[in-house]
């Protein structure tokens, strides 16, 4: 099984650390292909609409060069606003998540509640939008947004890690949250540390995701192409995105 995961910044760094966490989770015979555009080629980091926009273009852009060179039983769009998620839907059949849509699916199976723990505020508003749309206003209590840029968590191990475990830690004793999301795929080589220092489950959703795509592809559910989700009538030629690799291959 081959499962395509895209970071739609330019991070190398960031996108190592991606395809690290999925390796934990993807389980044998499964091929983790991470990759990300190259410098210019896309945004540097996704923290505004602006940003957000051009990371949507991305995503179409690399599954489309994906899908010209065989494509992949499923894909991952590890970037917690989800950009091109939609346009994804009607590119494949097979299943393609996003990784906020994911975490929040599988935080609200731990428990009866959950809290986001996120980058910057002026993401919140987005994720905000993004509960609403997968109908987890009832389960989710908090969201907050923790100040740190995104770009600050693209090194494993990252300084940031007391920050943002202070964060979990008042979403659970404040806000009664059963469990923690993680809004930024940079977060992902932290979630097992905090979910010992907050006591509660924290969720990844770069593993989330992969665990979903791997399962979902499994049980030989994809992508329904029914209506919304039917390929999309007109195409284009492919851009000229260089594209930087980050395969890792699962024994």
């Amino acid at each position: 099984m081959r499962i395509t995961l895209i970071n739609p910044n330019t991070s190398v760094a960031m996108t190592d650390k991606v395809a690290a966490a999925a390796r934990e989770v993807a389980g044998p015979g499964v091929e983790i292909v991470a990759v990300c555009p190259a410098p210019g080629e896309g945004p540097e980091a996704i923290e505004s609409h602006f940003d957000e926009v051009r990371a949507a273009s991305v995503v179409v852009e690399l599954i489309e060069r994906d899908l010209a060179a065989g494509g992949s039983d499923g894909y991952v769009i590890a970037c917690f606003g989800d950009p091109g998620l939609d346009a994804a839907h009607e590119l494949v059949d097979v299943p393609v998540i996003g990784i906020a849509e994911a975490a929040m699916h599988v935080a609200a199976l731990t428990g009866r509640t959950f809290g986001i723990v996120t980058t910057l505020s002026r993401t919140l508003g987005r994720a905000d939008d993004l509960v609403l749309r997968y109908g987890f206003e009832r389960a989710c209590v908090a969201a907050y947004g923790t100040g740190i840029p995104v770009l600050a968590l693209e090194e494993t191990g990252s300084a940031a890690f007391e920050d943002i475990a202070a964060w979990c830690e008042r979403v659970v004793r404040e806000d009664g949250a059963d469990a923690v999301v993680l809004g930024c795929a940079g977060m992902a080589d932290l979630c097992a540390r905090l979910s010992a220092r907050v006591g509660v489950p924290v969720v990844d959703g770069v593993a989330a995701s992969v665990g979903l795509v791997a399962a979902m592809s499994r049980m030989g559910v994809g992508t329904s192409k029914r209506d919304e989700y039917a390929r999309p009538g007109r195409t284009r030629p492919l851009p000229a995105v260089q594209v930087q690799d980050r395969s890792v291959v699962i024994a």
